[in-house]
């Protein structure tokens, strides 16, 4: 298996423990006003990564190109930011709207090199 789907792998089931935690903490809590943060780390952070390693793993000539590891570290970055400035800021910090607005753009454009490998793969 390609090294990149096991940084992809390995990346996602981080996401799975923390989108876990956090589902746990608002529930102990009873405080649900990040729920969308709850959703996004799992979503993107636990699913949209295991099927980017998935993605890889099948192909592993794309898995080893630069623009790859160039879309990973990307996306990564993205969601390492978006998932804890989303939660403080539905907890009530709206003074990060700022950096979640950033970061969530630059996992849009991890979405879109994705894209890109995607529509220019070779057979």
């Amino acid at each position: 298996m390609p090294q990149l789907s096991i940084w992809y792998f390995r990346t996602a089931i981080l996401f799975l423990i923390a989108g876990i935690c956090l589902g746990l903490y608002m529930s102990i809590t009873h405080q649900f006003e990040a729920t969308g943060a709850h959703a996004h780390i799992n979503l993107l952070g636990w699913v949209t990564m295991a099927i980017f390693g998935i993605y890889y793993a099948l192909n592993p000539i794309q898995a080893a190109s630069r623009v790859a590891k160039v879309q990973y570290m990307l996306y990564t970055a993205g969601i390492l930011v978006m998932g804890p400035s989303l939660f403080l800021m539905l907890s009530g910090n709206q003074a990060l709207e700022p950096i979640v607005a950033v970061s969530s753009l630059v996992t849009f454009a991890g979405v879109l090199l994705f894209a890109v490998i995607l529509f220019t793969r070779r057979a």
